[in-house]
């Protein structure tokens, strides 16, 4: 029996130290890294927007400018996906018409093609270590600038027809914050070298 209680106190003590350790192993990113990356976002368009989703990756990002136009590349391709999805949904509304619906699916076309974009971005910012390293930063300055266009061509299809005003807004809502995603990533880019 008092091996048992002397077995309890040793666990107990054990998880109480552990519990201490993994509520205590939590640091905040250094105030250099969130600096960092505020300091690299005030060169974009939607500063603020850029400082907001790119400063939870502050730890992960360090003071690493490649890594930071990754990460922004790796949040416009989550944004342009979301987006996506919203735009598949409405795609399946009851009150619909065939002219709205044609621009929906083109428009998710569209989306689809910008993050075939902005991957191919991502994959050209893999290779700036290589010789080519102008001709790569060339090509993702080219590939995430056609992501926009991408973007843009979905909003232009609404703008052109008679659309319903509320499967407008929505679309219009959240392809305005791919293009602004995509701007930040774009702007870290071309201030990379």
């Amino acid at each position: 029996m008092a091996v048992f209680h002397h077995l309890l106190t040793v666990l107990a003590f054990l998880l109480l130290v552990s519990h201490a350790r993994s509520t205590t192993s939590y640091k905040p990113p250094p105030t250099t890294y969130t600096n960092f990356i505020k300091k690299s976002c005030s060169t974009t368009t939607y500063a603020s927007l850029c400082t907001k989703t790119l400063t939870p990756y502050a730890a992960k990002v360090k003071t690493n400018a490649l890594q930071l136009c990754k990460t922004a590349l790796s949040v416009s391709i989550i944004s342009t996906r979301n987006c996506s999805t919203t735009v598949s949904k409405l795609a399946t509304r009851k009150d619909i018409t065939r002219v709205e619906s044609r621009a929906v699916k083109n428009c998710i076309g569209d989306l689809k093609d910008a993050v075939y974009q902005l991957k191919q971005t991502v994959d050209a910012m893999g290779h700036l270590k290589d010789s080519d390293r102008e001709f790569q930063w060339a090509n993702a300055k080219t590939y995430a600038s056609a992501a926009i266009t991408d973007a843009e061509t979905c909003i232009d299809q609404f703008l052109e027809r008679k659309v319903n005003g509320v499967v407008k807004n929505k679309i219009k809502g959240c392809v305005y914050g791919v293009e602004r995603h995509i701007s930040n990533a774009l702007s870290l880019i071309n201030h990379l070298y």
